[in-house]
């Protein structure tokens, strides 16, 4: 069986080749920079929305990289809360949503601040408020002191696919990481992000979450290589999405000496990606601004606005008088009403398909 990297002699002076990852690299700082750029150019309330997009995302596929599965409103509604985003008619979460949201946002609102031993330990316990993971007890709130093994497979034919550094080093190994996370300022933090998530997931430090509090160390990172709290894409989304490769890359980087490249290249592709899917969300989000805008002094009542809201975000499937009668939960006679209003003031128009319905859609516009 070929060694573990962490049984190599200085294991942690990881090296890299650049030509390697100079090109994914370089593009990923561009687009960072575009990204803010973009976000920067809209107004106050639409930046506060994409981050409460991102972070919420961030939330529910971490936890869904995991096997768990989050209710998505509720953690919208307490990030919104702790942001101090209006939250009128948001739902109430749980305390389990409450301790991984309480640990995202400590990552990412208060990034300047160092990464400790205290913190990391906070962070455990926030995520798991029972003492429990599942029906298990786990210990909580401080280092593992157990062995830890990953497997797969059933009873008596588990495959190990890795095993974890000794309880008896965890500590003395974290040390040298939260030093080198605290003080090494040599690297780009982009590039510190990656080998942080690597390196935490290597040690492997708790009895379990610990791959949501690598990714909660990537996404701090990410937020100082930015110097900003605001989040516009996520990174975790990314990751559900690459999930195998990202487990296959893991498995065959842990066995390396220390060159690291092929894991480098996986993350910054990774949040190539991950930026990429953003610059989608943010032309949505700009559209819906630059919609508002031009409607603003325009007379339009509730039921309009929450279906003007729904075909900006990408409305699934043709509007019809029935559709919007049912999600308005009114008549159809109401309905019809309300679209033959819209259809005058110019927002919508009728599709050119024959059948017995109508179909509608909104009038493309230009805000120039």
């Amino acid at each position: 069986m070929a060694k573990y990297i962490y049984e190599h002699k200085n294991w942690t002076a990881f090296t890299w080749q650049e030509q390697s990852i100079n090109s994914v690299f370089g593009e990923v700082r561009l687009m960072q920079g575009k990204i803010i750029g973009q976000m920067n150019a809209l107004g106050f309330s639409t930046k506060e929305e994409a981050t409460l997009n991102a972070l919420t995302l961030d939330v529910v596929k971490s936890s869904e990289i995991e096997g768990e599965l989050l209710n998505y409103d509720q953690v919208r509604s307490s990030i919104a809360r702790r942001l101090g985003i209006n939250t009128a008619g948001l739902e109430q979460s749980s305390r389990n949503i409450e301790g991984i949201v309480e640990m995202m946002l400590d990552a990412t609102q208060r990034y300047q601040l160092p990464l400790t031993e205290k913190r990391l330990f906070g962070w455990h316990a926030a995520l798991f408020p029972t003492g429990h993971s599942g029906p298990y007890e786990i210990e909580v709130g401080k280092y593992r002191t157990g062995k830890m093994q990953i497997v797969s497979g059933a009873m008596g034919k588990e495959k190990v696919h890795y095993e974890a550094i000794k309880p008896e080093l965890v500590k003395i190994e974290m040390d040298k990481f939260l030093d080198w996370f605290n003080h090494d300022n040599r690297l780009d933090p982009v590039l510190k992000a990656a080998i942080a998530h690597f390196w935490f997931i290597i040690i492997h430090p708790f009895d379990d979450g610990n791959g949501r509090i690598g990714r909660a160390i990537t996404d701090m990172l990410l937020a100082q290589a930015e110097g900003s709290g605001e989040r516009f894409y996520s990174m975790s989304s990314q990751i559900l999405l690459e999930r195998k490769r990202y487990y296959e890359i893991l498995q065959k980087v842990q066995h390396s000496t220390s060159d690291i490249t092929e894991w480098l290249e996986w993350f910054l592709n990774c949040l190539k990606n991950a930026m990429l899917a953003t610059e989608n969300t943010t032309q949505r989000i700009l559209h819906k601004a630059q919609f508002w805008k031009l409607h603003e002094h325009t007379s339009l009542h509730e039921r309009q606005r929450l279906m003007l809201n729904k075909m900006i975000d990408g409305f699934e499937g043709k509007l019809q008088t029935s559709k919007w009668a049912k999600i308005t939960k009114t008549s159809t006679d109401t309905a019809l009403r309300d679209i033959k209003d819209l259809v005058n003031k110019g927002i919508l128009q009728q599709t050119n398909e024959g059948g017995r319905s109508a179909n509608y859609e909104l009038v493309e516009f230009n805000l120039e």
